[in-house]
């Protein structure tokens, strides 16, 4: 997923990118560990697309202003 769609999401529908990319990540792991994973180059496509998730998440909520 590219930033610019995850940028226009707000903070929620972030957070439910990261948790399906990690769920991908998970599958694509088993399928690894299983002798099932063609393409291995995938593990680090969607490892990134998570870091660049988070990263994106966190700079939404920093930009949300806090009420206490």
């Amino acid at each position: 997923m590219k930033t610019t769609e995850l940028r226009q999401k707000d903070v929620a529908g972030v957070q439910a990118e990261v948790k399906a990319l990690q769920k991908a990540h998970f599958g694509l792991r088993m399928q690894k560990a299983t002798q099932q994973l063609n393409n291995t180059a995938t593990l680090r496509s969607t490892r990134r697309d998570i870091a660049r998730a988070k990263t994106i998440l966190v700079e939404k909520q920093k930009a949300q202003p806090t009420t206490k």
